[in-house]
């Protein structure tokens, strides 16, 4: 029994491990991806800027100068986004917690073992969704706008 224990903790230790450490690349990839080009370029003739405007990117050319509040909606929708996939992860490491007390619990139990294995699993997974969820909507959202 006190073998189970041990292995029980080292598996949830091993997930906030995992877990943390996740978390930590992605922010690092949300900072590289930040659009910090100093390279201008010139818009061609027809573009919404006028010939031979500077802006970062040819992409830039065919925007308005000041659209009409795009940049609070992006903000709101941002936030929005991130604090929805923030509660997910949340809850996926909830259900990993949940999961690691109910193997440390079990006493030898077979069927609670694989019981709280699969919650544990499912917890693993909810969160790797919720951070690939994350990284791609950042990812999307600060190259197009």
């Amino acid at each position: 029994m006190a073998k189970d224990l041990r292995k029980g903790f080292g598996l949830v230790v091993l997930t906030f491990v995992l877990a943390f450490g996740l978390i930590n690349n992605v922010s690092a990839v949300n900072d590289a991806n930040t659009g910090n080009n100093t390279e201008k370029v010139s818009c061609p003739k027809g573009s919404l800027r006028g010939e031979n405007a500077e802006v970062n990117s040819l992409s830039e050319c065919n925007l308005a100068e000041k659209p009409a509040g795009s940049d609070n909606l992006m903000k709101t929708l941002n936030t929005i986004i991130s604090v929805v996939v923030g509660v997910l992860g949340l809850l996926a490491v909830a259900m990993i917690v949940y999961g690691g007390f109910m193997y440390t619990t079990s006493a030898g139990d077979a069927s609670k073992i694989k019981k709280a294995k699969d919650t544990i699993t499912y917890g693993v997974i909810g969160l790797v969704i919720a951070l690939l969820a994350f990284a791609i909507v950042n990812f999307v959202l600060s190259s197009v706008f």
